[in-house]
């Protein structure tokens, strides 16, 4: 059985395995184990042009790496006897290649800006395959929106009945919501994408190598410039965790209302039986239990966030081992939005809204009063505040009619409506929730004539959005080729 060939100088005595398990990261490091393999190719490409390792010897390692790179990592090098996958490769490499050629790939390195840069090339990988997700729910949005641009519903403001609004309004919203949710993870890969290799412990390295070259060859924009904030910074992780944690707010803010529509007070929406359950006790339910793992999944977002901050707050420059502990936390957060929005797009795409329970809801609760106030202003030269008071003591006596506005009026200063020429018509038709949606051409409006604009405005938003992410996921394919090029070169293929 192979040993872990790190503590074979300075340490003498076996672990027992409880410590062993203790130290190890092999359960958090499956997630980096592709990213160290492309990192010691970098790594090695880079030794070899700098002349630090011989022609043969770089063989012999680049066609071992390879070898793992087209069969798979062998399964050994998961052993937890090995603290971190970075020493099962390393031991899985030195026993195909030999100490003489596989134990010299380590030279000019450490573990430290070994996983720093592993967790950087594993994380931009996550944000995009997260913005992509985002970009379908938005589109699902924006077509959702598009057909229900006269689909005319309640508007709530305390979960009450507020204002009439329209269906493609509130979608329309939420998408809204999600492109800044893009933006702040488009932003934050412009950070992450990073190289911290060539830092080694925490002082760089004595010898002569090139962390542009390895920077290029990972598809990094750019190095991180001081090696000892480059090891130990653990920001990106936090960043990114901060970004996930607030757009998982914006998804459990929709799933709650998705719960409160499908349920039999609102039945505003009916869910796909894919994303429900029912009860093992009765019969008759269907419950929304997708949108509410989703609910649950932005408090474990948010508490990965969390325990990375505390994990990070108290440490001194430069790497501790505490380090370890924040990287299961930052996959579990990655792992729950990512798997929540892209649940929360076939959620939405497939639901079924009841319109015609929307518009029977849109002027209950003298939703529509708001627009009479306003009309009162506009066509009658009432200021606003008396227009106010006055319709809110018509609704206070429970109808609004010529009569009980009349009433409202004289107590309000001697006011007479009627003398004004307000006629029952005109009252019935500003409280028309049609007649309230129509008036609102303002920009960001519900007005049909201003929804057309968003959606058109929305489709170059979530346009250029996907433009970015495809720039990012070509620039780091390209890398990676030229990357297997090197290598296939110095394996003599």
């Amino acid at each position: 059985m192979r040993q872990d060939q790190i503590r074979e100088g300075r340490l003498s005595g076996e672990r027992n395995d409880q410590i062993a398990r203790y130290l190890s990261s092999m359960e958090a490091d499956r997630k980096i184990a592709h990213a160290d393999l492309l990192v010691d190719m970098a790594h090695l490409a880079m030794l070899s042009d700098q002349k630090l390792i011989g022609e043969e010897q770089a063989g012999m390692i680049a066609r071992s790496l390879l070898k793992m790179k087209r069969n798979g990592i062998p399964e050994e090098a998961f052993d937890e006897r090995f603290e971190d996958i970075h020493a099962g490769i390393e031991g899985e490499l030195i026993a195909d290649a030999g100490i003489e050629a596989g134990g010299r790939l380590h030279m000019a390195r450490s573990r430290n800006d070994e996983v720093a840069t592993c967790l950087r090339v594993r994380s931009r990988q996550d944000i995009l395959k997260i913005a992509g997700s985002l970009s379908v729910l938005r589109s699902i949005l924006i077509r959702s929106a598009e057909e229900h641009i006269g689909t005319v519903m309640p508007g709530f403001t305390h979960l009450q009945h507020a204002q009439p609004t329209t269906l493609a309004h509130h979608l329309l919203a939420y998408e809204e919501a999600f492109s800044r949710d893009s933006e702040r993870l488009l932003d934050a890969y412009r950070r992450v994408n990073r190289s911290p290799l060539g830092s080694a412990a925490f002082a760089s390295t004595g010898f002569p190598i090139d962390r542009r070259m390895t920077a290029d060859l990972l598809g990094f924009d750019d190095i991180l410039g001081n090696s000892m904030d480059a090891v130990s910074a653990r920001d990106f992780a936090l960043e990114i965790l901060s970004a996930l944690t607030i757009m998982m707010t914006n998804v459990s803010r929709l799933c709650e209302e998705l719960i409160l529509w499908s349920s039999a007070f609102v039945r505003f929406v009916e869910l796909d039986d894919a994303y429900c359950s029912t009860s093992s006790i009765m019969p008759q339910k269907k419950n929304p239990d997708c949108a509410e793992i989703m609910r649950g999944h932005a408090g474990s977002v948010a508490g990965a966030f969390q325990a990375v901050a505390v994990s990070v707050k108290g440490l001194p420059m430069s790497y501790n081992r505490d380090l370890q502990t924040l990287t299961p936390h930052l996959w579990r957060g990655i792992e729950d939005a990512a798997a929540s929005i892209d649940i929360l797009a076939g959620m939405i795409g497939t639901a079924a809204f009841n319109t015609e329970r929307m518009r029977e809801e849109s002027d209950r609760g003298f939703s529509t009063a708001t627009e009479l106030a306003d009309t009162l202003v506009r066509e009658f030269g009432l200021p606003f505040r008396t227009a106010h008071n006055i319709v809110g003591r018509a609704v206070r006596s429970g109808e609004i009619t010529t009569a009980t506005l009349e009433e409202a009026g004289r107590e309000m200063g001697g006011i007479s409506l009627a003398e004004r020429g307000l006629s029952a018509e005109r009252i019935q038709q500003a409280l028309d929730p049609d007649t309230v949606i129509d008036t609102r051409e303002v920009a960001g409006g519900p007005g049909k004539g201003v929804m057309q604009e968003a959606i058109l405005r929305r489709r170059d938003a979530l346009k250029e959005s996907e433009m970015m992410i495809t720039t990012h996921i070509h620039a780091l394919q390209r890398a990676e080729e030229d990357l297997m090029t090197v290598l296939r070169r110095l394996a003599g293929e």
